[in-house]
């Protein structure tokens, strides 16, 4: 099992608030936890970069989404200013691997990389 180092809790903690409804809802405060380099291949086989994403997960959500939910979150530090996070999420029944990278950019952990590939339990 992964070591949680403080680096790894905070890139943890920094995922974790990018799925809350409340930051999701903010241009601001999403935009905040990304590193100004940040790309993502996204489940869809998009490619995005900082500015996209930003608009396209901050605008309104559908009505009756539920939250998305995670499960199997691990971590590992792979430098004092980088770590890497592996974990699933399921967001209305569609699931997905997850990857990111955390990089600690003037003193904040910011994520810089992420990738989603979906899949089902069948």
């Amino acid at each position: 099992m992964a070591e949680r180092t403080p680096a790894v809790e905070a890139a943890i903690d920094g995922e974790l608030r990018l799925l809350d409804p409340e930051v999701r809802a903010s241009p601001e405060l999403f935009g905040a936890l990304l590193h100004p380099e940040f790309t993502e291949f996204g489940a869809s086989g998009a490619r995005w970069d900082r500015a996209s994403i930003v608009g396209v997960l901050t605008a309104s959500p559908a009505p009756g989404t539920r939250p998305v939910t995670t499960s199997r979150m691990r971590g590992v530090q792979l430098a004092d200013d980088l770590v890497h996070l592996t974990f699933d999420t399921d967001s209305n029944g569609r699931r997905a691997h997850r990857s990111s990278l955390w990089r600690r950019t003037d003193g904040d952990w910011r994520l810089w990389f992420h990738q989603a590939t979906p899949f089902s339990e069948e």
